[in-house]
């Protein structure tokens, strides 16, 4: 949705925090984006944030396409949108592109984002409790946030 967008920096983090919070809160899936020997490949993923929005969590079994290009490639992309497949979507959708490292996370850690996960997706317990499942944890470096057509802005929580 950037359409010849410049980047603007962001006035009010507070502001633009509570929106992500929002849209998170709203949106189910994701579309997360690996790389396989440097072409990109996509897929739809159950997503999750901390409270912090420092990390995004997504879970999938080992034996994917998805989990092993993470472990070539850990940075990954991750999109979430509100779009309603509208033509008002050009002025009122909103979409974020969150780039990080992606990390199968462990211990305590792991617990703290599985009760984040499962809160918001109880309906995938038995996935996510699967042995052959891993639950992913994106360290999020930025959140690019575009609006009203060609509205941008950046979060960054790394520099």
């Amino acid at each position: 949705m950037d359409f010849g967008a410049r980047e603007v920096k962001v006035v009010d983090h507070r502001q633009l925090t509570l929106q992500l919070k929002a849209l998170f809160a709203s949106q189910g899936l994701a579309v997360l984006s690996t790389s396989d020997h440097g072409q990109p490949y996509c897929n739809l993923v159950a997503f999750s944030s901390s409270d912090d929005l420092r990390y995004l969590v997504f879970a999938t079994t080992r034996a994917t396409r998805k989990f092993s290009n993470i472990g070539s490639e850990p940075r990954v992309s991750m999109l979430i949108d509100n779009r309603s497949n509208k033509v008002s979507d050009f002025h009122e959708a909103m979409a974020v592109t969150a780039t990080g490292i992606a990390a199968e996370a462990m211990g305590p850690a792991r617990d703290a984002l599985l009760k984040v996960h499962l809160a918001k997706h109880p309906h995938l317990e038995d996935f996510v409790m699967s042995p052959a499942c891993a639950l992913m944890r994106v360290e999020v470096d930025r959140y690019y946030v575009v609006s009203r057509f060609q509205h941008v802005m950046v979060l960054k929580l790394k520099e």
